[in-house]
């Protein structure tokens, strides 16, 4: 499923840098603009540019809720006798000589930045126009002292007429969401420019007004896709050119070895995406979604899945049981009443349930999994009675032990399989101590699991049976619903 209107929220409250942060740098670059104009720098200044993800209106808030950058070119005149590491030599200077900047400014390769502690990075890089008489711009490099072409308002022009060919600014907010991913995943290398460029490649004027770019989620399928489709061609790193100056290679920063990872982990992803937009079930295809995305996405919306259990369900006894229309009580009196066929098909599907994240063996190829518990008086403690079963009424402070079993009856063997638990809290009571659960817990030294007895409600326990040799799930269990008092 696709949720527009989760993915909107998303982006707004967690993926973009907030308006705050946005009018604050806005306010900071005017004052290094006078900054600039008021010191000995001795260039005549020939205007001011936004750059990098700024400019092209992909930046996003940092996931460690660090400092971001943006990047800000000054056009300047050219300095007879001067080479390229003088205009970053002097501008550093002007800088520290100010006293507003001059304990928060550095310089590198090819700009000077500022850096505002725990809120942002501005870097400042010259850009000499029409050096010696020709028609050109260049940036100065200050580690190899030399002068090299650049096209920045070229490039972002170019970024400008992708996204026009995209719906509702959709290739925009694609590609701030695949560097949220990037940032938030840590799982490959790849510069916000390398990234953008080679998503940039992925949209043409031929798909304006089409339905791919219809919406955030169909775009994001639709560009990842095509990246997967790409990099899985190229089994050795390709050129990734600035499309306005074919001698810069965005990509030869890339190792072989990173490029390599790159190409790996987006199609996973791009699996873990088409996997979440066709699932129709809408539970599941938030908890898959999360998976992408991790546990900020849709957050509102699960934390109230969770906590909301009991009270939904028991107004749909109310309202669908003759027997039931006077009925007062909870989701846990409404089943010892009127017993488990209450409970709808659906309730083993929670949106904040972790989604697998091993692949698995065909449906023919799966096999039997079923979950066993016994009642304990403690963990490792004495056995109270035999085993239980789902849905018996249990009282708070005991513990479960859980096994997984074959349809022999047999544990699967440790040497050969490891059995991943999803273990699921639910209802107001887990809620209300921050404790609702839907993560995979690993199993102990016979693969079973123990669990306490505490939260009211009913819970749900699964197995997962993970082969070791190749990690993929070769069987899951039903959910084994616990119910406490």
């Amino acid at each position: 499923m696709k949720h527009v209107d989760l993915f909107n929220d998303f982006l707004r409250d967690t993926v973009n840098l907030n308006s705050t942060r946005v009018t604050n740098l806005e306010n900071s670059v005017g004052s290094i603009k006078d900054a600039v104009r008021a010191s000995d720098w001795k260039p005549h200044l020939h205007g001011w540019m936004e750059q990098g993800s700024w400019a092209h209106k992909t930046i996003i808030k940092p996931v460690d809720q660090g400092e971001f950058d943006a990047d800000l070119i000054v056009f300047v005149k050219p300095v007879d006798g001067w080479d390229a590491e003088t205009y970053l030599d002097t501008l550093l200077d002007a800088f520290k000589a100010n006293g507003t900047y001059k304990g928060m400014v550095k310089g590198w390769s090819h700009c000077v930045t500022i850096t505002y502690a725990n809120d942002k990075k501005i870097d400042v890089a010259p850009c000499v126009v029409n050096r010696g008489g020709f028609t050109r711009l260049e940036v100065c490099n200050h580690d190899t002292n030399q002068f090299e072409r650049s096209e920045p308002q070229k490039y972002t022009d170019w970024l400008v007429e992708k996204n026009s060919y995209s719906g509702s600014n959709s290739f925009r907010k694609v590609t701030r969401l695949i560097k949220y991913l990037r940032d938030i995943k840590t799982r490959f290398t790849c510069s916000s420019v390398l990234l953008t460029t080679i998503l940039g490649y992925r949209i043409n004027a031929a798909d304006k007004d089409s339905a791919a770019f219809v919406d955030t989620p169909t775009a994001l399928k639709t560009v990842i896709g095509r990246m997967d489709d790409w990099l899985q061609m190229n089994l050795t790193k390709p050129a990734v050119t600035n499309p306005f100056l074919q001698t810069e290679n965005f990509a030869d920063a890339w190792t072989e070895e990173q490029y390599l990872t790159f190409r790996d982990k987006i199609h996973t992803y791009r699996d873990w995406i088409d996997d979440a937009y066709d699932e129709q079930d809408r539970s599941e295809s938030i908890a898959k979604w999360r998976r992408v995305f991790g546990e900020d996405y849709a957050s509102g919306v699960v934390l109230e899945e969770g906590k909301s259990v009991s009270k939904a369900l028991a107004a749909d006894v109310r309202r669908t049981l003759a027997e039931a229309s006077n009925f007062a009580g909870d989701l846990v009196d409404a089943i010892k009443l009127f017993g488990g066929r209450i409970l709808p098909a659906t309730f083993n599907k929670k949106s904040y349930m972790e989604a697998p994240k091993w692949k698995r063996v065909l449906a023919n190829q799966m096999m039997s999994v079923t979950v066993r518990a016994d009642l304990h008086s403690s963990k490792y403690g004495a056995q109270v009675v035999g085993s239980v079963q789902s849905l018996d009424p249990l009282q708070p402070g005991y513990y479960l032990h859980f096994k997984a079993v074959t349809n022999t009856g047999m544990p699967f063997d440790a040497s050969l399989y490891t059995v991943q638990w999803r273990v699921t809290n639910t209802d107001e009571a887990a809620a209300a101590e921050n404790a609702l659960r839907g993560k995979f817990e690993k199993p102990e030294s016979d693969n079973g699991r123990w669990e306490e007895l505490k939260y009211r409600g009913v819970h749900l326990v699964e197995a997962f049976v993970i082969r070791k040799r190749d990690n993929k799930v070769v069987g899951k269990s039903e959910a084994f619903r616990v119910m406490i008092e």
